[in-house]
């Protein structure tokens, strides 16, 4: 949830930046000798504000761990963490178009790159980070920072929409194909080739995400009613699924849930549906034996004789579960989660706050509010919040700044690659050695 393109005076402390990360990662807590252990599933939680960023734990409901804060920069509007790894990438409003990678406990800067045009969103998974402009995409190897692959002149896309899987088999990213209708671009990273072109919806996209394994993609418009499933990488509709037809929305998140069984779609309302993606078996066809049966086959065969837009309404599926949020017109992210065993709903808001609803995976209908948790770490009751949250207004920031640091030209069109850290062999994210160490460039 990137707050940087809206204006207005910021206050302090200000909230310019929230994101979970990629996924539930499995973090080893045995020692050396006890083998491969036990695996605990954790999540985590990424702020960026005026005054610098801050990492969160988020393995339990009643406390919101502060795991790191950092003061050194200011005016964070983009800090992406990779899973529970000590890397970090981070973008500041004094320089949009310059990229820093940090190895956070250290304290370290690993290297920084410098592009022609704000960042607008920053990606990472265990192989690739991709680094989204306004029309285009660069596409790094993790391992060394080296761009392998700049993807020019895409159509215009000042919100920096774009998707990465953190599937290492399905690496693949999606971003908008069109700046008119809703077509989803999917390039393959460990390829570097198009991998398909899904035209999926009739007006510009709004939102994208991939499931874990990287086997499904969720789209949303800009009106907001319909978010549809592909799989990935044939483009086949797998899903579609309604969330309203009274008004049209502005969506701000979509998120699968790790097995890939739920899908949370957060917009500028005070709803949050959640979608169960299960296909349900045909059972065979009866007879009917009174006139109620006769007349309701009759209206299902009508249907047919409709025109596709009113049938496919008939087909489309609905909420399975809603959350209620206390706020309206808050830009915000969604996640679903299991933390202490259950199923939750995590929402991070503009307004400054967390909230952590329980989600019910067996009936689903309306979710339980637990908790809040402002994103400075302290925790007001939920009377406070609510009251608060009626006379709230969505959270504003400065201009970008134009300042540009400059360095070499890479040959793909990113400037930068400094590495400010001598000890390249001391590198190592020691912590979780699950993902792949960054291997510096000396250039």
């Amino acid at each position: 949830m990137n707050l940087a393109s809206q204006s207005g005076e910021a206050g302090a402390g200000q909230l310019l930046f929230a994101n979970f990360n990629q996924d539930i990662t499995a973090v080893k807590k045995s020692s050396r000798t006890a083998g491969l252990g036990h695996l605990a599933l954790t999540w985590s939680l990424a702020v960026g504000s005026k005054s610098g960023y801050k990492f969160f734990s988020l393995s339990s409901v009643d406390k919101l761990e502060q795991i790191y804060e950092c003061t050194d920069t200011e005016d964070v509007c983009i800090v992406e963490r990779l899973f529970s790894s000590s890397l970090v990438a981070i973008v500041s409003l004094k320089a949009p178009r310059k990229l820093k990678v940090c190895h956070f406990k250290k304290g370290t800067e690993i290297c920084n790159y410098s592009y022609s045009n704000t960042i607008l969103a920053v990606k990472l998974n265990r192989q690739r980070l991709i680094v989204c402009l306004e029309e285009s995409l660069y596409i790094h190897n993790i391992r060394d920072m080296k761009v392998l692959h700049t993807i020019r002149e895409t159509p215009p896309n000042p919100a920096g929409l774009c998707a990465l899987s953190i599937n290492n088999d399905n690496c693949y990213l999606a971003y908008p194909g069109s700046a008119t209708i809703g077509e989803v671009q999917v390039f393959d990273t460990i390829n570097l080739r198009a991998a398909n072109m899904i035209p999926a919806h009739d007006s510009p996209l709004a939102a994208l995400a991939f499931d874990a394994s990287g086997t499904k993609l969720a789209s949303a418009s800009e009106k907001g009613t319909v978010i549809r499933v592909f799989s990935i990488p044939e483009g086949q509709k797998l899903f579609e699924f309604r969330r309203g037809v009274k008004r049209c929305v502005s969506i701000c998140s979509l998120a699968f849930s790790m097995d890939g069984m739920f899908l949370s779609a957060s917009s500028n309302t005070e709803t949050v549906h959640i979608f169960k993606l299960e296909t349900v078996k045909e059972k065979p066809q009866e007879e009917p034996t009174t006139w109620t049966g006769y007349f309701g086959k009759v209206l299902m065969a009508s249907t047919s004789y409709l025109p596709s837009q009113v049938t496919e309404m008939f087909n489309q599926g609905r909420a399975f579960a809603t959350v209620r949020l206390p706020f309206c017109g808050h830009k915000n992210i969604c996640s679903l989660a299991t933390i202490q065993k259950i199923p939750r709903l995590l929402v991070g808001a503009s307004d400054g706050y967390l909230y952590m609803y329980n989600l019910d995976p067996q009936e689903g209908g309306e979710c339980t509010l637990m908790k809040q948790h402002k994103l400075d770490g302290s925790m007001e009751t939920t009377n406070e919040i609510l009251d608060s949250a009626s006379h709230d207004c969505p959270l504003a920031t400065q201009t970008y700044s134009t300042a540009v640091a400059k360095a070499y030209t890479d040959e793909l069109g990113a400037v930068g690659g400094t590495c400010l850290e001598d000890e390249a062999s001391a590198l190592r994210l020691e912590e979780d050695s699950e993902h792949p160490p960054m291997i510096l460039r000396t250039d």
